[in-house]
């Protein structure tokens, strides 16, 4: 079970590092934690990155980055390269995100670039892919799939990777996308990737207005999930990690 919780850019570098300092001790007298039934992975702002891991040295909480460029070197003014990121002692590189490609323009392309990038440096692909509008569910299975074969147009063998269906629609919302329609694409996900790749074993968690009971209601339709505003409670995050040891266990 993988638990991923993002903080865009929301928290600044002293909120991060107090809600870092929290969830490492919630982690270390967390046994699902602890035993690996559930992995946490938090993803700071760049800024506030190195002191974040600092505040959770010792506990078993992994890192990703929320963005990195498709080079490692070169004249990219502002750009993070991944091979800074892998040094810094990240374990996950997040692509792809809907406000990436909403807000910045990513493509298609570009994703796939980044995901080259990111598995050349040795981190994890925390894959994000969604459909934008709500639909019915033969279509969003086709949006997701179409998105994920574009995202690994660039790889030349199956690598591992985390991939995070947040439908677009249900970001930023009061509530998630309902747990019937979010079981049945899932399984879309992992039927289009195993047709494309062979892999079987890619975990795929639910973002999207997921909070406290989200988890539960979905069951073991998803391997996790990936939080955002509902997690900056760090009791509202423990009781999430909670959830996923009920139903890892």
């Amino acid at each position: 079970m993988h638990i991923g919780v993002s903080f865009k850019m929301y928290l600044d570098r002293s909120r991060t590092r107090e809600w870092c300092a929290a969830a490492a001790a919630i982690a270390n007298r967390h046994p699902a934690v602890r035993s690996s039934a559930v992995e946490l992975i938090v993803f700071p702002s760049l800024p506030a990155m190195e002191r974040s891991m600092t505040a959770c040295a010792g506990s078993p909480v992994a890192f990703g980055a929320q963005d990195l460029f498709w080079a490692d070197r070169g004249a990219y003014t502002g750009a993070v390269s991944g091979a800074d990121l892998a040094d810094m002692g990240c374990t996950y590189a997040e692509i792809g995100h809907a406000e990436r490609r909403r807000v910045f323009g990513e493509t298609d392309a570009i994703v796939a670039k980044k995901v080259v990038a990111a598995v050349r440096n040795g981190l994890t692909p925390w894959l994000c892919i969604g459909e934008s509008e709500a639909r019915p569910v033969d279509q969003a299975i086709d949006c997701c799939t179409n998105q994920l074969a574009a995202a690994l147009a660039e790889l030349t063998r199956p690598t591992p990777m985390v991939i995070a269906y947040e439908p677009v629609w249900a970001i930023g919302q009061t509530e998630a996308a309902s747990a019937a329609h979010v079981a049945e694409v899932t399984r879309g996900i992992k039927a289009g990737l195993f047709e494309r790749t062979g892999q079987s074993d890619v975990p795929v968690v639910y973002g999207g207005s997921a909070a406290p009971g989200t988890l539960t209601e979905l069951g073991t339709a998803v391997d996790g999930l990936f939080l955002g505003r509902f997690a900056h409670d760090t009791a509202a995050f423990e009781a999430i990690l909670d959830e996923a040891a009920d139903l890892s266990g």
